[in-house]
């Protein structure tokens, strides 16, 4: 089957590394605020979408790192991913909040965003914005590190465990 013009206009804005990281610079050379977030975003839900939008409005451009396949199976087993990277790309960039996709095959982020040199880091969590990955690359040129509570009652994991339950 070939492409829509709406796969095209989705699949243009997962973009390569390298294109991730021109795309970022010409951003910053407009004035425009870049944000970068990370994760592996399989089975998107609600807790994921208020995230992203949260971090959208943070700034003017919302860069999301994902995780591929492969980093995702050293990460959460051989199990995981449920959804493919491809389409796992797709679901995010049908969001408006969301800007651009780049791949990563790493088990973090952390040469990505030294790459990509956001305005601001942001992650989802309990964490200490100082234990995020990539907290010293940011802050060391002038950014900062956000961190977004998770909303309650929702995540992954939770949803595979409900899916699971119901069609044993």
């Amino acid at each position: 089957m070939s492409p829509t013009m709406n796969d095209l206009t989705f699949m243009d804005k997962l973009l390569s590394r390298e294109d991730a990281v021109r795309r970022c610079l010409i951003e910053r050379l407009r004035g425009s605020t870049v944000v970068f977030t990370n994760g592996v975003f399989d089975l998107l839900h609600r807790g994921h979408l208020e995230y992203l939008g949260a971090a959208r409005d943070l700034g003017t451009l919302l860069v999301v790192g994902l995780n591929s396949d492969a980093s995702v199976q050293r990460l959460k087993g051989s199990k995981r991913p449920l959804i493919g990277q491809e389409d796992r790309a797709y679901a995010l960039l049908a969001l408006h909040c969301v800007d651009v996709v780049v791949l990563f095959e790493e088990d973090t982020p952390k040469s990505l965003i030294c790459e990509l040199n956001p305005h601001i880091l942001v992650k989802g969590g309990d964490y200490l914005p100082e234990n995020v990955v990539g907290y010293d690359h940011v802050t060391g040129i002038g950014g900062r590190v956000e961190v977004i509570p998770f909303k309650e009652g929702y995540s992954t994991t939770g949803l595979i465990q409900t899916i699971a339950e119901r069609y044993r």
